[in-house]
C-alpha cells in the first residue's frame, strides 16, 4: 500500500474456533491469513485471545509466554511482513512484565506489512460479570487491565479496543475525537450476551463516532482436551463490519470463516458531515 491514505480498504475478519493448545491452533490462523491476502485483503483482522482460549487458569499459567517469547506472535508478524500486508492480532493472552503483578495481560497488536510491531494495547475493561447462576466470568482474577487507550498509525487511524471494552462508549468518543476513522473490537463474546447486545452495541459504537467498527470474533465451542473436567467455552461468533452510518455491511455468522469487504472511506467524512456531534460536547454538572 502506498503512504497517502487510501480511498478503499479491503478488510478481511478471521472469525476461529481457537482450543487450549496455541502450537494447535496457529496454523489454522496462517492458513486464513494467507487465504485472505491471496484473496487481495489489506488488512487482516483475528479475534480476541487467537493464541488460546482455555476454562483452566492452570493451564493457561504452564502455558503462556511473555510477548518476547511467544511463538504466536513471533509467526503472524512473520505472515504479515512475507504477505505485505496490515494485521491486527485481536488479542494474544501473555505472561506479562510487572513483576509486582503476575497476572496475565489481554494485549492486542496492530502489525505493519514490514513486520514491525505498529501499536500495542491492553484491555481496558475487565469481564467481571454474573450472567446467571451457570454463567460467571471474573476476568480481572487473571488478567491486569490496562490503563491506557491507544489510537494506531496503520493504514489510516485506528482506534483499538477488545470485547467488553465494547460497554464503554466514552473510550470510543475518546478514539474518534483523537482522530480514529477505524475502530476495531476483537472478541470473544458469550453466546448470552452476545444474542443480546453484540451487534446493537457495535452499530451504537459506529453511529457514535461516523467510524467503521470492525469486529472479529471467536464461535462455537473451544475445544479444551487438557482440561476434560472443566466445562468448555463458548463464543457468539458473527463478525460484523459496520459503516459508519450504523449499517451492517457483513456477519460471518457462527461458524470459522473469512468475512471480506471493501470499504469506501470517504463515508466516514460523509456520515460525520451530515451529523457533526463528535464535535458538539458540552460540559455539564454531574447529578
Amino acid at each position: 500500500m502506498s503512504d497517502t491514505a487510501p480511498d478503499q480498504l479491503t478488510v478481511a475478519l478471521l472469525q476461529m474456533t481457537v482450543g487450549d493448545d496455541p502450537q494447535a491452533n496457529l496454523p489454522a490462523t496462517v492458513a486464513m491469513i494467507r487465504e485472505a491476502a491471496g484473496r487481495g485483503a489489506d488488512l487482516i483482522l483475528t479475534p480476541e485471545a487467537t493464541n488460546m482460549l482455555s476454562p483452566d487458569r492452570a493451564r493457561q499459567a504452564q502455558i503462556l509466554r511473555p510477548e518476547g517469547e511467544d511463538q504466536t506472535l513471533a509467526a503472524l508478524r512473520d505472515e504479515a511482513r512475507a504477505a505485505g500486508v496490515w494485521l491486527l492480532i485481536g488479542s494474544l493472552a501473555l505472561k506479562g512484565d510487572d513483576a509486582g503483578d503476575d497476572r496475565f495481560v489481554n494485549r492486542s497488536f496492530l502489525i505493519a506489512p514490514d513486520g514491525s510491531i505498529a501499536a500495542r494495547y491492553d484491555k481496558l475493561h475487565m469481564f467481571d460479570v454474573r450472567i446467571s447462576e451457570a454463567e460467571t466470568f471474573r476476568e480481572s482474577a487473571a488478567y491486569r487491565p490496562g490503563s491506557r487507550a491507544v489510537l494506531a498509525q496503520g493504514p489510516m487511524p485506528v482506534g483499538l479496543t477488545i470485547c467488553y471494552d465494547l460497554r464503554f462508549p466514552q473510550l470510543y468518543r475518546a478514539l474518534a475525537q483523537a482522530g480514529a476513522r477505524l475502530l476495531t473490537v476483537p472478541a470473544a463474546f458469550s453466546p448470552t450476551t452476545g444474542m443480546a447486545h453484540w451487534e446493537v452495541l457495535l452499530r451504537a459504537r459506529a453511529i457514535e463516532t461516523g467510524c467503521f467498527v470492525l469486529a472479529p470474533a471467536q464461535c462455537g465451542i473451544h475445544p479444551a482436551p487438557h482440561s476434560p473436567d472443566r466445562k468448555p467455552r463458548r463464543s457468539h461468533g458473527h463478525s460484523l463490519i459496520v459503516d459508519p452510518w450504523g449499517k451492517v455491511l457483513a456477519d460471518g455468522g457462527v461458524t470459522p470463516g473469512i468475512t471480506m469487504v471493501s470499504l469506501d472511506l470517504s463515508m466516514v467524512d460523509g456520515a460525520r458531515s451530515r451529523i457533526p456531534s463528535l464535535s458538539h460536547d458540552r460540559s455539564f454538572d454531574a447529578p
